[in-house]
């Protein structure tokens, strides 16, 4: 199975999303390929995300701030957008023939957030997405757009102060 997350920038949720994935499918022992890409990438990946990846024991070497461009014969099974609609960002739309499915999540790096908020965020985004991909990776059937959407039903983005988020 291969697996795209995708976003505008490509240096923070995207990427985070690629790391923790690829981690548990290794963790699995799944042969899971995992990439990120942006419509529109800064073309490096936001400080607080590699930290944040390294504290955790997350392997950071092949992570880069990439376009879609870039990986145009990925050939994904699964797409998922992880761009936070509550925010009023727009998502990429991918074309492509694979299941997609969104996943609205707010950047945890965002300026406004006082560091103590980023470290709340970056904790609690983690949780939500390794707990995504370890429900995606024990299902019994083939993913689709529905399934995708149950599993973050399911496992939402707990944030201090807020409602869950999916």
């Amino acid at each position: 199975m291969k697996i795209l997350f995708l976003c505008t920038h490509n240096a923070c949720r995207s990427i985070l999303a690629e790391a923790i994935f690829r981690a548990e499918a290794l963790t699995a022992g799944m042969d899971i390929k995992v990439q990120s890409a942006g419509s529109a990438p800064r073309g490096q990946v936001h400080p607080l995300t590699l930290q944040y990846l390294s504290a955790s024991h997350i392997d950071t070497t092949e992570l880069y701030s990439k376009s879609w461009d870039d990986l145009a014969d990925y050939a994904p099974d699964l797409v998922i957008t992880v761009c936070d609609q509550a925010a009023g960002e727009s998502c990429p739309v991918w074309f492509g023939n694979a299941v997609k499915a969104h996943w609205s999540l707010p950047d945890p790096s965002r300026a406004t957030l006082s560091p103590g908020a980023q470290q709340q965020e970056f904790a609690a985004l983690h949780q939500a997405l390794q707990q995504r991909a370890k429900a995606l990776f024990q299902a019994t059937t083939t993913p689709d757009s529905t399934m995708l959407s149950a599993i973050a039903t399911s496992f939402p983005l707990q944030l201090a102060g807020s409602f869950p988020s999916n």
